[in-house]
């Protein structure tokens, strides 16, 4: 019998209503390119919505689709914004024209890390320029300028004028043959061709210039003598056009200012997404490159091209000088630039000018990154300085004013700040309307680069350190002084304190930015360290108590083992992936200044410091305390974040705060602070070899030696981890040599000197940790023997995680520890017999962390590695 059409009707309606619930969503590239476009990141989208970052994250790359009404709000603001910002039309191929054409030309003739394939192979363009005869000079004759209309800049916008052209030199470099195909930076795109009379667009100021500001085109190119580090090629075989290099004219000199509607970190312009009024920029010619390219077999490349021409050469640059006293600069991707001049001051002038040396901005409303130059040893001599700095000089952090080569900047009108030049210099002038002038300098043989955090990439080739520093550079920021200063300078970058407004009057105006912090503010007393003029009043040696001061600092607590623990083979550690980091995300922290609250009710959802007596939490002794830095338990009040204090709530126990200091203006300010630099550690460790979706066996066998499969990649991942830890301490800066307790310190007038911040932090990362320290032992029995910060020591009977961790079916225990890449998993610190912990326990008491020595078996200084 067959069923009825209505039925058939019904059960169809049915089908189509379990697939689809009436409403239409785009693409998810066009998701990702509406929210790009208005400049709104995941957390901002994730929090309208009330949904989670990763959420986004799964609705953008088409894993997951929104439902019910969240899917009809994501719908409706992906329609309000296709509306603001249309889809980009295709540009057209221009007409062809008779005669004898010249192909433009490329500043970076660059070929896939892969496998030789150019980088741009997927993309139509012109015909490579033939190469001249070896030993010959044939320079390419650059195309004809064109001319293009621009739109008016605003009032009272400076302009910049032409750069002056470079000495046209071309001459291959050497380098070390062990280069990374993962630091190859994308190959650069030359800017448009315009007048020599046309301006270049005005560079906006720190936060006050808007972001859709129609602005004139770039300046014309100027001859800049570039060629690729022929030891940094990275395809399989060297081609053939390697041995008889071009000299091409360079692109237009750098603009201090960012495009319009650009996009946000990690993201990249399409080529077809050009600004209105300018033409599309040619592509760079293309060269054949090792056997797969010319065979005709290529993929795609895994680096994608830059999208902004303005800084076609890099973030930085390594100055060096050879033997025969020529002076280059070695950029990322094994680009070399013949360097002119001839004096520090001159330096500066080229580097602005014709350099093309920066880093777009990574929010609308912040201000691109200044050009990093960094001088090797004989380059510090070539320009006048120390190669060394002296004890004295080393003390005092600079070199004296009465330097030659710092008398030739201030004659020349540049200015140094309060710091003067010292390893980390940074020069500048004074803004011209909304043009910039500054460049930052690094000098590695002054101790610029700390081994602790570098490794020994102070005393890398030139060639290799612009590799080094400019993979970190693309990963998380140009860096601006120590690991530590480059992380609170992250998170400026990604949440400026101002942006662009209209006024009543229609003029563009600077106001403060929502979610980020927009100015200085003073610190509670309990929050304030040791010194502050708050605490003036107190006596000199005073020693505050836990009720008088908050107190919240990571783990450093050890026990002696018990009867049953002696009787196993090993002591094992693991590790927890970027421990700081992981506590940063969707953590809430307080914006604004804190109000001070008597007997108040706690709010788990509202940051602060509480002051609340949490001596009747009564836990297993075997387990540290969650409140206590040493893991003893509290005698009496004491204050407290907003962590702890929920963490006591969600272990079952009542909670009376006496008082609190509580900031009603709040938001999750650290989460893309957390995503960049989560991208950047995954990232770095997907090229040592060391992928998410690996099983723990898989992982632990990854790990072991990853980081001898590309040491250069190894010292960018040094670094990024020393960023977290470093960029959290930095929030709470205390006073340095001169300066006297009680005394103001130039910290404290930071918007980001926010020692509350730092603490929610760390309480959430010791909460985590103890967390899943219950789940393991209330599961298996099992109990931590040392714990130090984010490294925990158990009994085990094998030597690997593996042999104590809960794994079921492959699967870890829920709210435990998991073995992965990711932050917030584990990985294996080492494995130390029960021997030799009994040996140096009796060497140095019961109470020794075995956490700090259970990676190397030796009795060294405190590990300060994340």
């Amino acid at each position: 019998m067959t069923d009825q059409p209505d039925d058939l009707f019904s059960a169809v309606d049915s089908l189509l209503a379990a697939v689809d619930d009436g409403t239409v969503l785009p693409a998810p590239a066009e998701r990702t390119r509406l929210r790009e476009a208005a400049g709104l990141t995941e957390a901002a989208v994730a929090q309208a919505l009330g949904v989670r970052v990763p959420s986004i994250q799964a609705w953008e790359a088409g894993r997951a689709e929104p439902k019910g009404d969240r899917r009809e709000a994501y719908r409706r603001l992906l329609e309000g914004l296709s509306h603001r910002y249309p889809a980009p039309q295709p540009a057209s191929p221009p007409a062809a024209t008779p005669g004898p054409q010249v192909p433009p030309a490329a500043p970076l003739q660059r070929t896939s890390a892969a496998d030789g394939t150019p980088a741009d192979a997927t993309e139509p363009s012109a015909a490579p320029p033939t190469a001249p005869a070896a030993g010959s000079r044939q320079p390419v004759t650059p195309s004809a300028p064109t001319t293009t209309a621009h739109a008016a800049p605003p009032p009272g916008t400076a302009l910049s004028e032409p750069s002056a052209p470079a000495a046209e030199r071309h001459r291959p470099a050497t380098a070390p043959a062990t280069a990374s195909a993962s630091l190859a930076p994308p190959a650069p795109a030359p800017g448009p061709q315009t007048s020599s009379t046309a301006p270049r667009r005005p560079t906006p100021a720190a936060h006050g210039t808007p972001a859709d500001a129609t602005e004139p085109s770039a300046a014309p190119p100027a001859a800049t003598s570039i060629h690729p580090a022929a030891g940094l090629d990275t395809s399989p075989a060297a081609p053939e056009s390697a041995a008889s290099p071009q000299t091409v004219p360079a692109p237009p000199a750098a603009d201090r200012s960012a495009p319009p509607g650009r996009p946000e970190p990690g993201h990249h312009t399409p080529a077809s997404a050009t600004t209105a009024g300018t033409d599309p920029a040619p592509r760079p010619a293309r060269r054949a490159a090792g056997k797969k390219a010319a065979s005709g077999k290529s993929r795609t490349p895994s680096v994608p091209e830059p999208a902004d021409p303005r800084f076609a050469h890099g973030p930085l640059a390594v100055i060096d000088v050879d033997d025969d006293g020529r002076v280059s600069a070695y950029c990322v991707g094994g680009l070399v630039l013949d360097v002119p001049a001839r004096s520090l001051p001159a330096l500066v002038e080229w580097t602005l000018a014709e350099a093309r040396l920066g880093q777009p901005r990574l929010h609308r409303s912040g201000k691109d990154a200044d050009p990093l130059v960094v001088l090797t040893e004989s380059a510090c001599v070539r320009y006048g300085l120390p190669p060394k700095l002296s004890d004295e000089e080393r003390l005092a952090g600079r070199i004296p004013d009465t330097n030659k080569a710092v008398r030739q900047l201030l004659k020349a009108d540049w200015l140094l700040t309060r710091r003067g030049f010292g390893p980390w210099a940074w020069v500048y002038r004074p803004a011209e309307g909304s043009r910039r002038h500054s460049v930052h300098f690094c000098l590695p043989s002054w101790n610029a680069l700390d081994s602790r955090y570098w490794g020994d990439a102070a005393g890398l080739p030139a060639a290799e350190l612009a590799r080094v520093l400019g993979a970190y550079a693309s990963r998380v920021l140009t860096p601006c002084g120590s690991t530590a200063v480059t992380g609170l300078e992250l998170m400026t970058a990604l949440h400026p304190p101002t942006r662009a407004v209209r006024d009543d009057a229609g003029q563009w105006v600077s106001a403060p930015n929502p979610g980020a912090l927009t100015g200085a503010v003073d610190c509670a007393p309990c929050e304030a360290p040791d010194g502050h003029p708050l605490l003036a009043h107190l006596p000199r040696f005073h020693e505050r108590t836990p009720a008088e001061m908050l107190r919240e600092e990571a783990y450093d607590w050890a026990r002696p083992l018990t009867d049953e623990e002696c009787m196993q083979p090993y002591l094992v550690g693991i590790d927890v992936n970027m421990a700081f980091a992981a506590a940063a995300n969707r953590t809430v922290v307080g914006l604004g200044a804190p109000a001070h609250v008597h007997n108040p009710e706690f709010d788990p959802a509202l940051p602060g410091s509480w002051l609340v007596d949490l001596s009747h939490v009564r836990l297993d002794p075997r387990l540290p305390s969650p409140f206590t830095p040493d893991g003893e338990t509290p005698e009496g009040p004491a204050w407290y974040a907003t962590p702890t204090v929920a963490y006591a709530l969600e272990l079952g126990y009542e909670v009376a705060p006496l008082e609190a200091y509580v900031r009603p203006e709040h938001g999750p300010y650290l989460d893309a602070w957390y995503t960049r630099l989560r991208d950047a550690y995954i990232a770095t460790m997907a090229d040592l070899g060391v992928t998410t979706g690996m099983t723990p066996e898989e992982f632990l066998t990854a790990m072991a030696g990853h980081k001898d499969r590309d040491p250069y990649l190894a010292l960018v991942l040094s670094a990024i981890k020393a960023t977290v830890k470093g960029g959290i301490g930095k929030l709470r800066e205390r006073g340095r040599s001169g300066w006297r307790p009680g005394e103001r310190w130039p910290a404290l007038d930071r918007p980001t000197w926010r020692p509350d911040i730092r603490a929610a932090v760390i309480a959430k990362a010791r909460i985590n940790m103890h967390r899943k320290m219950l789940a393991t032992a209330r599961a298996t029995g099992q109990y931590p023997v040392a714990v130090l910060s984010d490294c925990a020591v158990y009994a085990s009977p094998g030597p690997t995680p593996l042999d104590f961790l809960p794994y079921r079916d492959g699967k870890p225990l829920p709210g435990g520890f998991r073995i992965g890449v990711s932050p917030g998993m584990v990985k294996h610190e080492g494995t130390q017999s029960v021997l030799w912990a009994e040996g140096l326990r009796e060497e140095h008491g019961d109470h020794l962390n075995l956490a700090r020595y259970i990676k190397s078996g030796l009795i060294t200084a405190p590990d300060a590695e994340e």
